[in-house]
């Protein structure tokens, strides 16, 4: 150990991995190639919990909201030219996802994402003045401060909800309306492929009237469509944007007009079409919005469980299932049983719209996180809606693209099924009256035959009739 000069004391060891920062609270030991600061350090430190970091769309977000609001500053005259251009400098390098690695903290954090929230003030002044300091001698002598600059006329608490809205809607926007579109085609595509092709109809898991196959498609496109206005809908719920309410809703510390401005800078970068909250109490208080947004992706995720499990099952066998459909072959379906094809991409997508399920029921408990003037469960919020959109997003594509998209139509076997389909006596039932039609259905049943074998024997109709209304065909369109 050397000596100091002049004492003859030993030198402290100097740490190489670390730089001595201070906030607040006192000196904090940073990882010296880290752009954040001592706040974001004292977070990495407390909240260790479960590996998960926000998505890259919500970081993306968080730098498109700081930019705006440095433009923002700017134009209203708060902040200095040379600063406010580093700081949107550094903002555009957040958004795109080059400071990446600069965000370590965990989710499950600090329920009003403070924490992540200076993590970005102490990264963006950080990088900020390492672009002032590129770019000569004269600028270095600004200091960028992470609250006094970069956070300059907003909170944690209206900053962490706007950057969850504009994340969200993105993800609606540019992945999930997408999917959702190209998975409706998908199925309107295999209902014109499969026009004119009759199948047994089911209820309760029994026997029901036939149905061709392109109107059981028809119907699953119509489910999506409607999916489809669910997430337009959805972007529509998260138009109104708490930014400017600051800390409880009052707009302390911001100055008149800003939201306004902000917002403007906000939807010019990023094609959108945000309003300022109506009333910004209720818009830093309460994330009813974020609620109903996840109930319109449980709704879709039920809707599209809906038609996977459908073609599944319509998929079973091939000899010992229903066996109507048969599925691409898109890997080996056992390491046993040689030849054998699961339905793993449907499966895949019900798993997806289980877990958005789970999602909404924590995003439920999430929206009861509101006391006060402020929820404080945003950052589960944040995680749940957008993994789950994402989720939905690749899963629907997926099942589109390698599922939907390759299925062929058993025609043979589902006729066959449609012969022998006891329902069909529904269609004798106008001619020769409910109960002589039951007991047709119910003899059929006893001996093994089809009803029109049974109606043949009993002689309750002419043949030329009889075949005219056993029609599978003609069952399937209303006269």
């Amino acid at each position: 150990m050397k000596e100091r000069e002049g004492d003859g004391m030993p030198a402290p060891v100097e740490d190489v991995g670390f730089r001595t920062e201070r906030d607040s609270m006192g000196a904090m030991r940073v990882p010296r190639e880290a752009l954040w600061g001592p706040q974001t350090q004292r977070a990495v430190e407390n909240f260790p919990v479960s590996g998960i970091r926000f998505d890259r769309r919500f970081i993306h977000a968080l730098g498109a909201v700081k930019r705006a609001c440095a433009l923002a500053s700017r134009r209203l005259g708060h902040l200095p030219d040379d600063i406010a251009d580093a700081i949107i400098a550094a903002c555009d390098e957040v958004a795109v996802g080059r400071l990446d690695e600069h965000f370590p903290l965990d989710v499950f954090q600090t329920g009003s994402g403070t924490s992540t929230n200076m993590n970005a003030n102490e990264v963006i002044a950080h990088r900020a003045m390492q672009v002032l300091s590129d770019e000569g001698a004269a600028s270095t002598k600004a200091v960028i401060h992470p609250n006094d600059h970069v956070n300059m006329s907003q909170s944690s608490n209206d900053v962490i909800p706007t950057a969850i809205h504009v994340a969200l809607t993105l993800a609606l926007r540019d992945r999930l309306v997408p999917a959702l579109t190209r998975l409706t085609g998908a199925l309107e595509e295999r209902a014109r492929y499969f026009t004119g092709v009759v199948k047994s109809g089911r209820t309760h898991l029994q026997d029901a009237t036939p149905i061709r196959m392109d109107q059981v498609f028809g119907g699953y496109a119509a489910q999506t469509r409607s999916a489809l206005e669910r997430a337009l809908r959805a972007q529509d719920v998260l138009r109104a944007l708490p930014l400017g309410g600051t800390a409880v809703g009052t707009g302390v510390n911001r100055p008149a007009g800003f939201p306004a401005v902000a917002i403007d800078f906000l939807n010019d970068d990023l094609g959108t079409t945000f309003v300022e909250a109506a009333n910004h109490v209720e818009a830093n208080a309460a994330r009813d919005a974020l609620v109903e947004v996840s109930g319109h992706l449980k709704t879709i995720a039920v809707a599209l469980h809906k038609i996977a499990n459908d073609i599944r099952w319509m998929a079973s066998g091939p000899r010992n299932g229903l066996g109507e459909l048969r599925l691409p072959a898109v890997q080996p379906g056992s390491s046993i049983m040689p030849g054998k094809v699961n339905p793993v991409i449907a499966e895949a997508l019900i798993m997806v719209c289980a877990q958005v399920v789970g999602f909404d029921v924590a995003n439920t408990l999430g929206g009861l996180g509101g006391a006060f003037e402020l929820n404080t469960m945003m950052p589960l919020l944040a995680h749940n809606t957008l993994l789950a959109a994402e989720m939905l997003t690749n899963a629907a594509t997926l099942f589109a693209e390698r599922c939907v998209a390759g299925l062929e139509v058993h025609a043979a076997r589902c006729e066959t099924l449609v012969e022998r389909n006891l329902a069909l006596a529904t269609a004798l039932a106008p001619v020769i009256g409910y109960d002589r039609a039951a007991e047709i259905a119910k003899e059929a049943e006893r001996s093994d035959r089809t009803v029109r074998e049974v109606a043949r024997a009993w002689g309750v109709l002419p043949e030329a009739e009889l075949d005219a209304l056993l029609d599978p065909q003609r069952m399937t369109e209303p006269r």
